[in-house]
């Protein structure tokens, strides 16, 4: 499965002066990025890709890295769920490309 996800602190001192969070977004994409599996991170979303167990604990310990940074956080998150295909974080962009 690919499971797209946003995660945010809201509440308390949770933005810097500027609005930005991304202090605590870099603390949700440490454990992302040092969970092994396959991941990317744009200026809205990480992706990450693996089996729904594994997706599913990265997604709950990142929203649990961005806990101390205010006092509620919100998670959006996205999935598709394809049994028996790996590869897809890159695969569907390729194929898109070639198409394009």
């Amino acid at each position: 499965m690919i499971v797209a996800f946003s995660v945010a602190p809201s509440g308390g001192a949770s933005a810097t002066d500027d609005g930005s969070v991304h202090d605590a977004v870099a603390a949700a994409v440490r454990v992302v990025r040092e969970s092994g599996l396959p991941n990317r991170t744009s200026s809205m979303f990480t992706e990450i890709e693996g089996e729904w167990d594994e997706v599913m604990d990265v997604v709950k310990r990142a929203t649990e890295a961005v806990l101390p940074f205010g006092t509620r956080v919100s998670l959006v998150l996205k999935a598709d769920i394809r049994p028996g295909h790996t590869g897809e974080l890159t695969g569907k962009i390729e194929r898109l490309e070639a198409a394009l």
